[in-house]
Protein backbone atom coordinates (compact mmCIF):
# COMPACT_ATOMS: atom_id res chain seq x y z
CA UNK A 1 0.00 0.00 0.00
CA UNK A 2 0.99 3.48 -0.60
CA UNK A 3 1.88 5.69 1.97
CA UNK A 4 2.14 8.92 -0.28
CA UNK A 5 1.91 9.82 -3.81
CA UNK A 6 4.00 12.37 -6.05
CA UNK A 7 2.48 13.70 -9.65
CA UNK A 8 5.47 14.13 -12.00
CA UNK A 9 4.46 16.05 -15.82
CA UNK A 10 5.84 17.38 -18.58
CA UNK A 11 4.12 19.56 -20.96
CA UNK A 12 4.19 17.85 -24.30
CA UNK A 13 3.57 20.51 -27.90
CA UNK A 14 1.24 17.98 -29.28
CA UNK A 15 -2.33 17.55 -28.93
CA UNK A 16 -3.02 14.89 -26.79
CA UNK A 17 -4.52 12.14 -29.01
CA UNK A 18 -1.21 11.53 -30.95
CA UNK A 19 0.73 11.33 -27.50
CA UNK A 20 -2.12 9.06 -25.64
CA UNK A 21 -1.82 6.69 -29.16
CA UNK A 22 1.84 7.17 -28.40
CA UNK A 23 2.07 5.68 -24.48
CA UNK A 24 -0.49 3.53 -24.80
CA UNK A 25 1.37 1.00 -26.38
CA UNK A 26 3.67 -1.28 -24.79
CA UNK A 27 6.03 -2.01 -26.79
CA UNK A 28 7.05 2.00 -27.18
CA UNK A 29 8.49 1.82 -23.51
CA UNK A 30 11.70 1.19 -24.11
CA UNK A 31 12.11 4.16 -26.22
CA UNK A 32 10.89 6.50 -23.81
CA UNK A 33 11.41 4.69 -20.59
CA UNK A 34 14.40 2.46 -20.62
CA UNK A 35 15.05 2.50 -17.08
CA UNK A 36 11.52 0.66 -16.90
CA UNK A 37 12.35 -2.03 -19.85
CA UNK A 38 15.09 -2.44 -23.03
CA UNK A 39 12.64 -4.65 -24.73
CA UNK A 40 8.72 -5.65 -25.21
CA UNK A 41 7.07 -8.56 -26.78
CA UNK A 42 3.47 -9.63 -26.95
CA UNK A 43 3.16 -13.42 -25.67
CA UNK A 44 0.33 -15.33 -25.69
CA UNK A 45 -1.78 -12.60 -24.99
CA UNK A 46 0.39 -10.97 -22.51
CA UNK A 47 3.05 -7.76 -22.98
CA UNK A 48 6.37 -9.53 -21.83
CA UNK A 49 9.76 -7.07 -21.07
CA UNK A 50 13.17 -7.29 -20.40
CA UNK A 51 13.94 -5.28 -17.50
CA UNK A 52 16.36 -4.29 -15.02
CA UNK A 53 14.38 -6.34 -12.19
CA UNK A 54 13.94 -9.24 -14.58
CA UNK A 55 11.03 -10.56 -16.89
CA UNK A 56 8.21 -8.38 -16.06
CA UNK A 57 4.63 -8.80 -17.30
CA UNK A 58 2.50 -5.25 -18.10
CA UNK A 59 -1.11 -4.91 -18.25
CA UNK A 60 -2.24 -1.64 -19.69
CA UNK A 61 -5.91 -0.14 -19.37
CA UNK A 62 -8.01 -0.91 -22.14
CA UNK A 63 -8.22 1.86 -24.46
CA UNK A 64 -10.27 4.87 -23.76
CA UNK A 65 -11.43 8.37 -24.75
CA UNK A 66 -10.13 9.96 -21.26
CA UNK A 67 -6.44 9.80 -21.99
CA UNK A 68 -5.74 7.12 -19.21
CA UNK A 69 -2.88 5.02 -19.92
CA UNK A 70 -2.56 3.63 -16.20
CA UNK A 71 -0.69 0.17 -16.63
CA UNK A 72 0.26 -2.30 -13.84
CA UNK A 73 4.04 -3.96 -13.60
CA UNK A 74 4.48 -7.91 -12.81
CA UNK A 75 7.33 -8.87 -11.10
CA UNK A 76 8.77 -12.56 -11.62
CA UNK A 77 8.10 -12.92 -7.66
CA UNK A 78 4.35 -11.89 -8.40
CA UNK A 79 4.49 -8.63 -6.72
CA UNK A 80 1.96 -6.24 -8.85
CA UNK A 81 3.05 -2.16 -9.26
CA UNK A 82 0.23 0.24 -10.27
CA UNK A 83 1.10 2.76 -12.31
CA UNK A 84 -1.55 5.83 -12.88
CA UNK A 85 -0.31 7.45 -16.30
CA UNK A 86 -3.05 10.61 -17.75
CA UNK A 87 -2.44 11.87 -21.01
CA UNK A 88 -4.41 15.87 -20.31
CA UNK A 89 -5.68 17.15 -23.30
CA UNK A 90 -4.17 21.31 -23.35
CA UNK A 91 -5.54 23.04 -26.43
CA UNK A 92 -3.25 22.16 -29.00
CA UNK A 93 -0.92 20.43 -26.33
CA UNK A 94 -0.71 18.06 -23.71
CA UNK A 95 0.34 17.57 -20.24
CA UNK A 96 1.24 13.92 -19.37
CA UNK A 97 1.22 13.01 -15.54
CA UNK A 98 2.48 10.06 -13.65
CA UNK A 99 1.51 9.29 -9.88
CA UNK A 100 5.04 7.95 -8.53
CA UNK A 101 3.40 6.14 -5.27
CA UNK A 102 5.80 5.81 -2.35
CA UNK A 103 5.47 2.45 -1.14
CA UNK A 104 6.12 1.15 2.94
CA UNK A 105 10.07 0.66 3.40
CA UNK A 106 10.84 2.94 0.27
CA UNK A 107 13.60 5.71 2.09
CA UNK A 108 13.65 9.50 1.14
CA UNK A 109 16.67 8.49 -1.44
CA UNK A 110 14.81 5.96 -3.06
CA UNK A 111 11.83 7.79 -3.67
CA UNK A 112 14.10 10.74 -4.84
CA UNK A 113 16.11 8.77 -6.66
CA UNK A 114 12.47 6.89 -8.45
CA UNK A 115 11.42 10.79 -8.57
CA UNK A 116 14.15 11.54 -10.87
CA UNK A 117 13.89 8.35 -13.23
CA UNK A 118 10.31 9.09 -13.84
CA UNK A 119 11.18 12.59 -14.23
CA UNK A 120 14.11 11.48 -17.27
CA UNK A 121 11.43 9.53 -18.60
CA UNK A 122 8.55 12.23 -19.20
CA UNK A 123 11.39 14.41 -20.25
CA UNK A 124 12.43 11.80 -23.32
CA UNK A 125 8.83 11.25 -24.16
CA UNK A 126 8.53 14.71 -24.89
CA UNK A 127 12.10 15.07 -27.07
CA UNK A 128 10.69 12.02 -29.06
CA UNK A 129 7.00 13.59 -29.46
CA UNK A 130 8.20 16.95 -29.98
CA UNK A 131 10.42 15.63 -32.67
CA UNK A 132 7.91 13.32 -34.57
Amino acid sequence: MAISSRHIDVRISRPAQPVYDYVSVPSNLPAWAPGLCDRVEEVDGEWVASSPMGRIVLKFAPRNDFGVADHEVTLADGQSFYNPLRVLPDGDECEVVFTLRRLDGVTDEEFERDAAAVGSDLARLKSLLEKA
